[in-house]
């Protein structure tokens, strides 16, 4: 992380800064004036700018136009005194991220740098992207199919509907599509429409504007805005609100938006790209999807094989997530044996491509040795398989440790009706690993690095993906795990699950709603 710039004639007001800054274990970098200041810019750019607005030279305001000239993303807070109160004002206008009053205190000046901080590495997450994400593996019919269509559609900017079932890898071939589109060197956004709660989904598409709503602090960019130049992805599009398929309706028709509570139109410059794993057309005749919307996305459509229909691709999608999932852990490499890939190829696997990746992570912490065979699959698989009941690959598990491992569970899930704990989470949600209290699961997770380096593997995946706010993804699905698994443990009596948790009564209720959590009942 880069420092952060203070930007202030008096000594005594940096020396402070950078005392504070310091216990939060946060790096600075002083200046004495703007000129300063501007000159290093040339080398080098902070995460977050502090100027006063007074200074001999060039003042606050001057800093903060050339700032925003150079590096538009980069919050600036300014420090004004009361009689220069106009003077902040104005600031905003000139794109400051918010001021600080002489005196201040410095615990609200270390609160509000701290917020532009986190608005400034949410910034650089999206707007960086993933700087080397992976390229579509599959050499089966269906998949060159697909490779074809994504050069054709190379030099072209039309609107593209990619449809598939779950897992299948839309978001891939969406960001293919802008890789190798005129605007590759712009912006590629995503966003799961599915995954964003209704009332926050329109701030998070089109912004807000400052006082828009209760909390909203500062104007916020919406992600129509981040993708400026650039591509904008949709991903379960069909899982729209319908209010607010009326919005995005209208920008796409004349290409214009307003922030949330503001008055001024915006223009949009961004290619849409959407992606659904649902019937858009029964949507449309249930009166859930707007037919003029479908209309306007169902430009092109591209359709993903599900895996069954490309088996013989299972063998190197195997082997690119060993290595990945091994890259992402610190550890060696794992091998399929012969029988274990035969095994996989021969398997439903309705999770797609994503559950095959999810498979593989737990094989890279679970299975014992280097080699995978049959018996070190997950098993709720072997147990799934055609002819498990009576061969040998029931025999090799055991009878005794297949009753332990079923505890272990697996990565699609496998309704055993144990606590669930979330392993994999992203725009796909979560995919739970089962566990029964005291049971050898516990035991076997701890002795390969436990729940904790599922956690991290997930946590690097989505941070080499270039997903942003991962911090807040993982934190709401592992606090629904445990709401969830404490009223099962107290048939929804959300009281007695406070209680269990060590949380308070209304902490509980204020979470099961935040979170959408159904079957709590009051005790």
């Amino acid at each position: 992380m880069k420092p952060i710039w203070i930007v202030d004639d008096d000594a005594s007001i940096r020396w402070v800064l950078e005392k504070a800054l310091a216990r939060e274990n946060l790096a600075t970098r002083s200046f004495a004036n703007a000129k300063d200041a501007l000159a290093a810019l040339d080398a080098d750019t902070p995460q977050v700018l502090v100027s006063d607005i007074r200074m001999p030279g060039d003042s606050g305001l001057d800093l903060l136009a050339a700032v925003k000239e150079r590096h538009p993303g980069l919050p600036v807070i300014i420090i004004t005194a009361f009689s220069d109160l106009d003077s902040a004002v104005a600031a905003f206008q000139g794109g400051a991220f918010e001021y600080l009053a002489k005196p201040f205190d410095i615990d609200k000046a270390v609160e509000l740098i701290r917020r532009a901080l986190e608005e400034s590495l949410r910034e650089t997450s999206v707007d960086a992207g993933p700087a080397d994400a992976p390229e579509i593996l599959g050499q089966a019919a269906a998949m060159q199919e697909v490779f074809r269509a994504i050069g054709r559609l190379s030099q072209s900017n039309v609107t593209v509907l990619i449809t598939g079932e779950s897992g299948t890898g839309k978001e891939l071939v969406a960001r293919a599509l802008h890789k190798h589109s005129p605007r590759a060197s712009q912006p590629f956004i995503a966003i799961n429409t599915a995954a964003i709660p209704k009332d926050l989904l329109e701030s998070e598409l089109f912004g807000h504007e400052r006082g828009a709503f209760t909390g909203a602090q500062t104007t916020r960019r919406g992600r129509f805005e981040q993708a400026e130049g650039g591509t904008l992805f949709l991903d379960e599009i069909g899982d729209m609100p319908f209010d607010l398929q009326t919005r995005l309706l209208r920008v796409l028709s004349d290409g214009h938006f307003y922030r949330v509570g503001g008055h001024q139109p915006l223009k949009a410059n961004v290619r849409v790209i959407t992606a659904t794993h649902q019937n858009l057309e029964q949507r449309v005749r249930d009166g859930l999807f707007r037919e003029d919307l479908y209309h306007r996305l169902n430009v092109i459509r591209l359709r993903l094989p599900s895996l069954r229909e490309r088996r013989e691709d299972i063998p190197i999608l195997v082997r690119h997530f060993l290595v990945q999932s091994a890259r992402q852990l610190g550890v060696e490499t794992k091998r399929m044996s012969e029988a274990a890939l035969h095994f996989l190829m021969g398997l439903e696997l309705p999770g797609n491509v994503r559950q095959l990746e999810n498979l593989c992570n737990w094989l890279t912490v679970m299975a014992p040795g280097q080699t995978v065979e049959v018996k070190d699959m997950p098993p709720e698989l072997v147990r799934g398989a055609p002819g498990a009941g009576q061969g040998s690959q029931q025999d090799a598990a055991g009878a005794g440790s297949a009753s332990a491992a079923s505890e272990t569970g697996y990565p699609a899930g496998n309704g055993s009706g144990h606590a669930a704990v979330p392993l994999t989470v992203g725009a796909g949600g979560a995919a739970p690993v089962s566990a029964a209290p005291g049971s050898a699961t516990l035991q076997a997770l701890g002795e390969n690095g436990g729940w904790i380096k599922l956690l991290e593997l997930q946590a690097a995946s989505m941070l080499n993906a270039g997903q942003s706010e991962v911090m807040d993804v993982l934190g709401r699905q592992f606090e629904s795990a445990l709401i969830k698994t404490a009223l099962r443990h107290t048939h929804g009596r959300k009281n007695d699950a406070a209680i269990r948790l060590g949380i308070g009564r209304n902490t509980i209720t204020r979470k099961i709603a935040e979170l959408g959590i159904d079957g709590a009942k009051d005790d």
